[in-house]
């Protein structure tokens, strides 16, 4: 039985998607629930799952785009553990022959790498890596031509070395972040303001809670859940940097609905964590580690990146010291976290040596005026510096039972 496998909606307003990836080959076998190929949307990535077992027929090549709903490929369940039954047995020499291949060129690969696009042309002319060059680099489509072209032996060590280019088409979702990009800096007034936080306090309790925290949830309690904190109480505080502009209105909404900005080798997603305003730090730690798990794995969906109405980033697990982070529209406003380095610092009169790190805050000044991103910021790097605030909304309890 022949089994059309179609591509799955990525979500709405969706109608094309691009075949990034095959991670089987043609005519090899396949199982239930095995995944065939990633599809990329100007939006997301997904899987393409095999609904039942057999051997796969591929209908669009990698790089190509297709219509959602359109038939990516087919699976003959009649072939079972890669062996073909008997009504076919003209192919089996072919598919053997292809698996040979293939097999060959994996064995090789431990040494060396090919493009998808290279290989297919191998698996088509019944060539495999060896016969292509010997060495550790990545072989282009380039190379597989100058092998068919009987030339194999004009490529030495030499020219190896020598200096190349190879160009890669733009996927969808890296056309749209750019568009985003572009868009950001040409239809808002975007300014940043910066502070630094010394957040002696903060890892004094990650280093007093780690253990316990691991063992409760199973995840190492991070810096970011604190900053996911304290930004959603700042909020609270001032409105104006969680509003949007919309047609010719402000919008505030009066929930937090902070992104999370993540980066996959797809290019940044921002995963969004739902009413963290009323949510409990151990939560949000659990879902930052969740969500940016899934967007790694190209897992994550449309609705969970979607409606945010403030991002966080952070540049400093890369080692960034200091950044201007752009928007991510339609949000009036972004934090940008970096590095922690010590430094020395004047505290009560005196010379100390503390963990601080820059922090950045970009806006849109149609929507908020200096003052208001600049207390902003100034309210985070309280919280943070005096972390019980963080139980009580940011107001300090004493006072509050003083009536102050």
């Amino acid at each position: 039985m022949i089994i059309e496998v179609k591509v799955p909606s990525p979500g709405e307003s969706v109608s094309q998607v691009t075949v990034a990836n095959w991670m089987v080959s043609e005519g090899s076998f396949v199982t239930k629930d095995m995944e065939l190929a990633e599809l990329e949307s100007d939006k997301a990535t997904l899987p393409l799952i095999a609904p039942e077992s057999g051997q796969i027929k591929i209908m669009v090549d990698a790089g190509n785009n297709i219509a959602v709903g359109a038939v990516a490929c087919t699976i003959d369940t009649s072939v079972t553990n890669g062996i073909i039954a008997e009504a076919k047995p003209k192919n089996i020499v072919k598919e053997v022959e292809k698996v040979a291949v293939v097999k060959s060129a994996n064995e090789v690969n431990s040494e060396a790498k090919a493009t998808p696009l290279a290989q297919k042309m191998m698996i088509d002319n019944n060539l495999n890596i060896e016969d292509i060059i010997s060495g550790l680099r990545k072989i282009t489509a380039n190379d597989v031509e100058l092998v068919l072209a009987n030339k194999p032996q004009q490529i030495t060590k030499q020219e190896i070395a020598q200096r190349s280019e190879e160009r890669i088409a733009m996927s969808s979702l890296r056309k749209k972040l750019s568009e985003r990009l572009v868009s950001v800096k040409n239809q808002t007034a975007m300014l940043t303001t910066f502070n630094e936080v010394d957040l002696s306090e903060v890892i004094a309790i990650r280093n007093k809670y780690k253990d316990e925290f691991f063992k409760k949830h199973g995840v190492k309690i991070g810096f970011m859940s604190f900053f996911a904190k304290a930004a959603a109480i700042s909020l609270k505080h001032f409105p104006n940097v969680n509003s949007r502009i919309e047609n010719e209105e402000f919008v505030y909404p009066n929930f937090v609905d902070l992104g999370i900005a993540v980066q996959t080798d797809k290019g940044l997603m921002v995963p969004v964590l739902r009413n963290a305003d009323t949510t409990p730090l151990f939560e949000l730690e659990l879902s930052i580690f969740n969500l940016a798990e899934k967007a790694r794995k190209h897992r994550i969906s449309l609705e969970e990146m979607a409606g945010g109405t403030f991002t966080i980033t952070n540049g400093g697990v890369f080692g960034s010291l200091l950044s201007t982070p752009i928007l991510n529209p339609p949000q009036s406003a972004i934090l940008g976290m970096h590095n922690i380095v010590e430094r020395p610092i004047a505290v009560n009169g005196k010379v100390e040596i503390r963990p601080m790190m820059y922090i950045a805050m970009s806006y849109d000044h149609r929507v908020l005026d200096g003052k208001d991103s600049v207390l902003f910021l100034k309210k985070i790097k309280e919280l943070l510096e005096n972390p019980v605030l963080l139980i009580n909304d940011g107001y300090n309890a004493i006072n509050y039972q003083l009536g102050l």
